[in-house]
């Protein structure tokens, strides 16, 4: 751990950070607990991610985040209508909850209930943040070199 070393993909940090959309607080960390993750292994959404690269130990940063730069663009044929049959019966389904589906190759993917009816359920994949403005506040406490 050092504090001259200037964050890079691979490194390790371990900082404090508050992420909120439209004045709503959707995760602070700076009154939970700091958090220590790996840059570049997908732990944080990469967007995100570059703006850490060169900070330092003790920086703090404010980001502002015009709509899309934080979690991409809201992209329209990222909704899918699907048959209602197609989810367990056991599902509760409710609109605006998310819901996860495990893909082929093991990966799970998550959506959004927009509209539900008898026979089809409208699910929107994009992140729930896409096309949104987003603030960013960091605080790095640490830096582990890779």
């Amino acid at each position: 751990m050092t504090d001259s070393a200037s964050l890079h993909l691979g490194d390790q940090a371990t900082l404090h950070y508050r992420l909120s959309c439209q004045g709503e607080i959707l995760v602070d960390t700076f009154t939970e607990g700091p958090e220590t993750f790996t840059l570049g292994h997908g732990e944080i959404d990469a967007r995100l991610e570059t703006l850490l690269l060169g900070l330092r130990v003790g920086d703090q940063r404010l980001f502002d985040l015009a709509p899309g730069e934080a979690f991409g663009p809201h992209d329209p044929a990222m909704i899918h209508t699907l048959p209602r049959d197609d989810f367990p019966s056991s599902l509760e389904l409710a609109v605006n909850h998310g819901v996860d589906f495990a893909l082929p190759n093991g990966q799970t993917v998550s959506g959004t209930v927009l509209e539900i009816d008898a026979d089809n359920v409208r699910v929107d994949f994009n992140h729930p943040l896409a096309g949104l403005p987003v603030n960013f506040e960091v605080q790095i406490l640490a830096i582990t070199p890779k």
